[in-house]
């Protein structure tokens, strides 16, 4: 079965970089987009940043533009997101997925739970 497991989460302080990591298996990686989404407490789960099956086109949040970088290596099934000057409201849990550009860019939760693979998710804090 398909199977996405994220890590690399952890506390930081605030200005602070992390890189978190997304390795896939029991799917054709290279068929798939690949997103990383966050849920910060008492928020709704919010899209973070997608890389297109090849890695030649990326999307970003308002919220990360210009402090991150989504990045993948499709010989090793892996997808990576470097996260720079962490801020406490990047607290949350990362979740990586993976799916139809159209459905993971959509912003709809229903396509999302239906038509994409997540994974179990990693801690982030960011502290002051």
């Amino acid at each position: 079965q398909v199977q996405l497991v994220e890590s690399g989460g952890g506390l930081v302080q605030a200005g602070g970089s992390l890189s978190l990591s997304c390795a896939a298996s029991g799917l054709t990686f290279s068929s798939y987009a690949m997103g990383w989404f966050r849920t910060a407490p008492g928020k709704e789960r919010e899209f973070v940043a997608v890389i297109s099956w090849n890695g030649g086109h990326t999307d970003y949040a308002d919220a990360v533009k210009g402090r991150s970088s989504i990045s993948r290596d499709n010989e090793k099934s892996m997808v990576y997101l470097q996260m720079n000057n962490l801020d406490p409201e990047d607290t949350a849990v990362y979740y990586c997925a993976a799916g139809d550009w159209v459905v993971l860019t959509s912003g709809l939760a229903d396509a999302l739970e239906r038509h994409a693979y997540w994974g179990q998710g990693t801690q982030v804090t960011v502290s002051l």
